[in-house]
């Protein structure tokens, strides 16, 4: 019931007018933050006392590690995907169980990852005491490499500043952006930077240096036979307790370590550290060089000492926590694009205020930025006094060089800064707040990067239109490597994983509409620089999945890009390159991504690309697990004729194999299903139709063609196949000596054991061989494909070779010419649009056309049709009838990727007793990929022969990572 005053009111001729705050003219400014939490003070006081004080930590790995409430373990977390949508979501914690136990008094206070390709991660305590874990198969589940029982439990040697050296084979970073629009198309501009080290001489070890409060440099290091060493050099002389140091960052500046001291008494310190690893050249060039022991030394050198509170610092009014230091950060040199030179290192040096309950004015919360550029080798200036006096022995000697610190101005926030990290090889510095805002500020200028969107230059996917959602107050922020994506520590103690998110109606899929040409330029960004990085790209494929799932044509846009500017090679047609097929790591990138987006969902029909490019990795998988099985042999055993003494690996391999003859089978089975189908044939005869092709093959969800047509796919079943006739002749063999050699003549051999080992031999005869399809015929289709591929090409490309450039173009020896180089380019179009699952080129109208006339009459001849018809292939995984999912769902079955066998799911959850899958002798635990929901049961066993194989599966087939199920 409105009120009589309003009444009177709106009679008169309108509401109450609207008071105008800005009276005077003044900015009308915020209202003051509420009181803080007591969770938020402990964390800046932690913030104060020490500069190792991270407890959340988000590495390049996509693994999450978290100190528990208490302080006395480790909680380890990793994005997935959910197997029931396909959509990503954060694993439940897993403490680590193989952290040793903290001291009373001593609980971790610092987590640190390395920059290493198998994860590490340094574990420190309040007392300086250092574990380190890795994490070589597993992202939730960690093997300990250093204990800290031997470490000193003195809170002088408390690390207060710690630096993982970079590695060798990040030597040169690569960066995509920003993305600038000109003329209604983005240009990708690369960034290269490099890293002058110092590094670890192994380039996949790195070294861990550590500052402690009284001024002690450590260097912990792994020789070359993986023994964990640790040496160190007294920095600072500490004669009280102002001396004691609070804060230290480490950078690498020129083959030197730059290292930034920060004091009780307000002291800043930079300080010149020098690594020598005393390896030198063997004299016999036959010992390797990785073999010779290191003997590391350490060298300092003290260049400027400096106040930290400078007089044109900005004052404050507030109380004198502000002198207090709360982070300090050193940024190495970077190439500035603008001027083409190389920018000197910076030191961050921050302070916050928190609003105190004694203060007789409400104040809001504040940080302060204090900036300083270090300029190295600085020449030392004479006063003219002295130069005009002369020394009696003549002119004056040269002076040596020094350190300087310029102040630059101080930045202002009037919020709390919780984290600091930086992005896109340190040009963009990102602050983390304590309201669960998060900051992004150039390097050079200090300025904030706007987050609204920005059509014409794309630094970051907010100036796309992304943004983070239901921000919350954290305590500690830590960003992924791809800045997609970061994980807050809320003031519950819980920890929370936000992506960048859409808003999706806003946008339509048209080339006219810039909103989505915005968003498709970021995410190919984010792919790009993953890429390049070598980073985990999880939450890129989740900022990502949205957009794939409703544009058809979002992926085919976003890969071919992608393919473009990571320099991918896609065509195998040539055999010249078909080697390196395996070894193509940025076409195992590529495949992966689209992999990803064919799933769905456990027991639901894959996409089809999905579906045909599962097939193809799997494929790759087994081809690799041939070839080091056959490597093995060689190496190990070049007279003998035992090719694998180790049954379970013979059985691995058996099942392999099965698992390539029912994909033949099942793609000639494909083909047959499309050569009796006159819709289909139809579509070949008029090249107009040709175009339909591939739409209706979605239809009917039918890839076997597409397998056929991909040159990587093609090389790939011709590379095993080719590995048929060994695998027989070794089965021949291997069961010859196992009947020749009595069983139990060695110790070594029991009865058992030979057993064992001739049933598995059996058992690999057994399932290469088939009545099937005849492998011979299966053979010959696929030389004859290849051949029919490379006519076309050579046909309808050959107008591209006989253009030729009309003025001459001086080329190296050995590289090609223009017109080769056109003719490389357009196959490789060709190829990738094959590959993506899209429609092939025109010019294979008349290839498909005679395959399906006339080609496959070899292969039918010899096929029993009936036969191959009501065989059932349940380990490929390609149903898509929902009957079968169905009938799969309700037993619970799963293919093993590494053994090719199927599994329950009561296996994969808790056991019967209820206790977690760990894994034992009777109930062995599972791994499932956090990318592609794949699942491979854990094998225990110390047999050399079959950790061979096992070695190989550290990644899933789809490049994804593995986690331990609970």
């Amino acid at each position: 019931m409105p009120m009589m005053l309003e009444e009177h009111i709106n009679a008169l001729g309108g509401g109450i007018p609207a008071m105008d705050d800005d009276l005077f003219g003044d900015e009308v400014l915020p209202m003051a933050s509420g009181s803080p939490s007591k969770q938020l003070q402990q964390r800046l006081d932690d913030m104060r006392s020490r500069g190792c004080c991270r407890t959340i930590a988000f590495s390049k790995h996509g693994i999450i590690a978290s100190v528990t409430p208490d302080g006395s373990s480790v909680n380890l977390q990793c994005p997935r995907t959910r197997p029931k949508d396909g959509s990503w979501e954060l694993t439940e914690p897993k403490q680590c169980s193989m952290m040793p136990p903290p001291l009373h008094g001593g609980p971790i206070v610092h987590l640190a990852w390395a920059p290493t390709p198998t994860p590490e991660l340094a574990v420190i305590d309040a007392f300086g005491r250092i574990c380190l874990l890795s994490f070589p198969v597993y992202l939730n589940k960690a093997a300990i490499i250093r204990k800290w029982d031997t470490d000193v439990q003195d809170d002088l040697h408390s690390v207060v500043g710690c630096y993982w050296l970079p590695t060798v084979t990040r030597s040169i970073n690569v960066t995509c952006a920003p993305a600038v629009k000109e003329n209604d198309k983005y240009q990708f501009i690369n960034n290269i930077s490099q890293n002058f080290g110092p590094w670890h001489p192994n380039p996949q070890k790195s070294a861990l240096v550590c500052v402690t409060a009284s001024g002690l440099l450590k260097l912990l290091f792994s020789q070359n036979n993986n023994q964990l060493q640790e040496i160190h050099l007294e920095m600072e002389s500490v004669a009280s307790s102002d001396d004691l140091i609070t804060h230290a960052a480490i950078c690498s500046e020129r083959g030197k370590l730059l290292i930034v001291l920060a004091t009780i008494s307000k002291q800043l310190k930079v300080v010149i550290a020098e690594i020598n690893w005393g390896v030198s050249q063997p004299q016999d060039k036959q010992v390797p060089p990785g073999s010779l022991p290191l003997r590391p030394t350490l060298k300092i050198d003290h260049v400027h000492t400096a106040n930290l509170l400078q007089q044109d610092s900005v004052d404050s009014p507030l109380d004198s926590s502000m002198d207090l230091l709360s982070f300090l950060e050193v940024l190495p040199p970077i190439l500035d694009i603008r001027t083409k030179s190389m920018t000197p290192a910076m030191i961050l040096a921050g302070r916050s205020h928190l609003p105190s309950p004694q203060l007789h004015y409400n104040l809001d919360h504040q940080s302060i930025i204090d900036r300083w550029d270090i300029a190295l080798d600085q020449a030392q200036q004479l006063h003219p006094a002295f130069e005009q006096r002369g020394t009696k022995g003549g002119p004056t000697s040269a002076l040596g060089n020094i350190a300087a610190l310029r102040k630059r101005e101080s930045t202002v926030l009037n919020k709390i800064i919780v984290s600091v990290d930086t992005t896109l090889n340190g040009k963009i510095i990102c602050f983390g707040m304590s309201d669960g805002t998060v900051q992004y500020r150039d390097r050079m200028a200090m300025t904030e990067i706007s987050q609204e969107e920005n059509e014409k230059q794309i630094m970051i996917m907010q100036q796309a239109g992304f943004h983070f959602v239901e921000e919350k107050p954290s305590l500690q922020i830590s960003f992924s490597a791809n800045n997609c994506s970061y994980v807050q520590l809320c003031e519950n103690g819980k920890v929370r994983w936000n992506t960048l998110q859409y808003p999706m109606a806003q946008i339509t899929e048209s080339s006219t509409d810039p909103r989505y040409e915005a968003v498709l330029t970021s995410i190919i960004m984010g792919f790009v620089n993953a890429g390049h990085q070598t980073n985990n790209f999880d939450d890129v494929l989740a900022v990502a999945r949205p957009f794939a799932e409703k544009y058809p044509r979002f992926l085919h846009e976003l890969l071919t890009k992608v393919v473009f500017m990571l320099n991918t090679n896609v065509d195998y047609t040539d055999a010249s390159s078909q080697d390196q097929l395996p070894r193509n790591v940025q076409l195992h990138y590529v495949m992966s991504i689209l992999n990803h987006f064919g799933f769905r969902g456990d027991f639901k029909p894959r996409t089809f690309g999905g579906k045909f490019i599962s097939l193809s990795m799997s494929l790759r998988n087994i081809y690799i697990l041939l070839v080091m099985a056959s490597s093995a042999l060689n190496d190990r055993m070049r007279e003998k004729i035992n090719p694998l003494d180790d049954p379970e690996a013979v059985i691995v391999l058996s099942s392999s194999m099965k698992w390539v003859i029912d994909l033949m089978s099942w793609m000639t089975d494909g083909l047959f299903l499309l050569r009796d189908d006159p819709q289909f044939t139809a579509l070949l005869e008029d090249p107009r139709t040709f175009v339909e092709m591939t739409d209706y093959l979605k239809t009917k969800h039918n890839v076997s063609l597409h397998l056929l047509l991909c040159s990587s796919t093609r090389w790939l079943l011709a590379a095993v196949i080719r590995r048929f006739p060994w695998l027989q002749s070794v089965c021949q063999r291997a069961q010859q000596m196992l009947d020749n050699k009595p069983a139990g003549s060695t110790p070594d051999t029991p009865i058992t054991a030979n057993q064992s080992l001739h049933r598995a031999y059996a058992r690999l005869q057994y399932c290469i061989t088939t009545d099937l399809i005849k492998i011979e015929e299966f053979e010959k289709l696929l030389n004859f494909v290849t051949d029919q591929v490379r006519e076309t090409y050579k046909a309808s490309l050959a107008g591209l070779q006989q253009n030729k450039p009309q003025q001459p173009v001086q080329q190296k020896p050995g590289q090609p010419s223009p017109a080769e180089q056109a003719v490389k380019k357009a196959q490789a179009h060709c190829e990738l649009s094959i590959l993506l699952a899209d429609q092939p080129p025109q010019s294979f109208q008349n290839l498909v056309k005679r395959l399906f006339e006339s080609d496959l009459g070899s292969i039918m001849g010899s096929t029993d049709r009936s036969n191959l018809f009501f065989t059932d292939f349940p380990l490929l995984e390609v149903h898509d009838k929902d009957s079968i999912l169905a009938k799969r769902k309700r037993e619970g079955k799963y293919v093993d990727v590494f053994r090719r066998i199927e599994h329950r799911a009561p296996q994969l959850g808790m056991h019967s007793t209820g206790e977690a899958s760990t894994g034992s002798a009777e109930h062995p635990g599972f791994r499932r990929c956090t990318r592609c929901c794949g699942v491979m049961e854990e094998l225990q066993t110390g047999r050399p022969g079959f950790n061979i194989l096992v070695s190989l599966q550290r990644k899933c087939a789809c490049a994804g990572s593995w986690a331990a199920l609970p």
